[in-house]
């Protein structure tokens, strides 16, 4: 049971499903977004808008992004957030001093507007217990990174990329003690996320977007991970778009090869030309 449950995480984690259909390029922005007064833009962090990094806490925002965004934000009348598995503290600390709307925590906090500190939390901590159990896993290697949010426990193993197995093969064996348990494993690069079940990026993009600025309008997201499939599939629902960055995901309307080529597009949606 234990390696079957591995497996299947595993399998997850590397599913990286191509559609055939998915255009090569991206198209020019002002043929994608014509009316940025009528959009929203919803924006991965982590190797979407910022390079990987070998830990999280080494990313860092290069010159000219902040100003890119703050005159979206302005161009949007506030519809930009940024979605993203980091918490709402983490957010904020990247890319202080500005402060952003967001869905955080993969759907478990949520921001309505750039003034306030939180809006919703939508999950409880994880049992004590639990976190012990999980914490224990980072001592398989060294290199593996234990980041507690709280609602979620992540083991970061971009240091340590041959203790993959061995960490997925730990998770699996303390879910198949807590059958019961309301947990979800989360696959992702280089990181095994476990968090509550019952949100996702997905359940925090749709009530965003019954709020105020971003009611009505036709959301743009970009993401790079597995996590961020949730959002990709639901954007036909909106008569959304959707990009991938990195891969040709399935669904998309296309990809970017990296950040700085998302960067760049959302510089250039701002030029009058």
């Amino acid at each position: 049971m234990k390696s079957e449950l591995a497996e299947m995480a595993l399998d997850q984690k590397r599913t990286m499903l191509v559609d055939d259909d998915v255009p090569e390029t991206v198209p020019v922005p002002h043929a994608l977004v014509p009316h940025l007064d009528e959009t929203a833009i919803l924006l991965d962090i982590d190797g979407t808008l910022l390079d990987l990094m070998p830990t999280p806490r080494e990313v860092w925002v290069p010159p000219g992004l902040s100003e890119t965004l703050k005159q979206l934000v302005e161009r949007t009348s506030g519809a930009l957030a940024l979605v993203s598995g980091r918490s709402l503290n983490d957010i904020d600390l990247i890319f202080a001093p500005d402060v952003y709307r967001a869905v955080a925590g993969h759907g478990a906090e949520m921001r309505l507007s750039a003034d306030n500190e939180a809006d919703d939390v939508h999950a409880p901590p994880l049992d004590k217990e639990l976190k012990r159990r999980l914490a224990a896993i980072a001592k398989l290697s060294p290199g593996i990174l234990l980041e507690d949010k709280g609602y979620s426990l992540a083991l970061h193993y971009r240091l340590a990329p041959h203790a993959e197995k061995a960490i997925f093969e730990a998770v699996s064996l303390i879910r198949a003690d807590l059958p019961n348990a309301p947990i979800e494993v989360l696959p992702g690069k280089f990181v095994c996320e476990i968090k509550h079940s019952g949100f996702t990026k997905a359940t925090g993009v749709r009530e965003l977007m019954q709020h105020e600025p971003f009611r009505g309008r036709r959301p743009l997201f970009i993401g790079d991970d597995v996590t961020d499939e949730t959002v990709f599939a639901i954007m036909p629902d909106m008569n959304g778009l959707a990009f991938s960055v990195g891969r040709r995901a399935m669904g998309v309307n296309g990809h970017f090869d990296a950040p700085s080529d998302v960067r760049a597009f959302l510089a250039r949606l701002l030029d009058p030309r």
